[in-house]
């Protein structure tokens, strides 16, 4: 009888303290605007990469190498379609660009990369003024991306976006050292 009322009790701590420190939610944006444009003009144009969170190291180990990295997102040559090109400055002073094309899911920012079916990016707003968030998830990992309009944000975005993942259970965090 002891066990019982002790386990029902730690049951209901349990339940208490998970309402108390739940992780806060960030809404995922949508493809739609106020004015209907397919995609809000405001996520278009330069972002600077700042950090990631991940499960593991290992979901990150492809961003080690790198010092910064500045990308631009454009509006593809077809109607739901995004272009992004990358400009990555690796920390040994080589740059190396990229570029992905993007296909956007109906009615929400899913976003598909052409050439890879098993990769999957939603797109979520930031506290942060001027940042967004990207979660990423593919054949093997999942990871949470934090980029910004300015190369040098606010240590508070930082910190939230470190906190936050951390709630989520992101054990794994880097911060690009932009240097470079």
């Amino acid at each position: 009888m002891f066990h019982q009322i002790w386990a029902a009790l730690l049951y209901l701590y349990g339940i208490l303290l998970n309402s108390i420190y739940q992780c806060p939610e960030h809404s995922q944006l949508t493809t739609e605007g106020a004015d209907g444009k397919e995609f809000p003009e405001p996520h278009l144009g330069r972002w600077y990469f700042i950090a990631g969170a991940a499960p593991t190291k290992e979901e990150l180990a492809t961003f080690d190498p790198v010092d910064n990295i500045v990308f631009n997102m454009a509006v593809g040559s077809a109607p739901m379609q995004l272009q992004l090109r990358a400009t990555i400055r690796m920390k040994n002073g080589l740059c190396a660009p990229r570029k992905w094309i993007y296909h956007l899911s109906e009615g929400s920012t899913d976003l598909r990369t052409e050439g890879r079916p098993d990769m999957k990016t939603k797109l979520f707003s930031s506290a942060c003024p001027g940042g967004i968030m990207l979660k990423e998830t593919g054949q093997g990992y999942q990871r949470f991306l934090l980029y910004n309009r300015s190369p040098h944000p606010p240590k508070k975005c930082v910190e939230e976006f470190q906190s936050l993942t951390s709630c989520l259970d992101f054990k794994a965090f880097l911060l690009t050292p932009r240097n470079q």
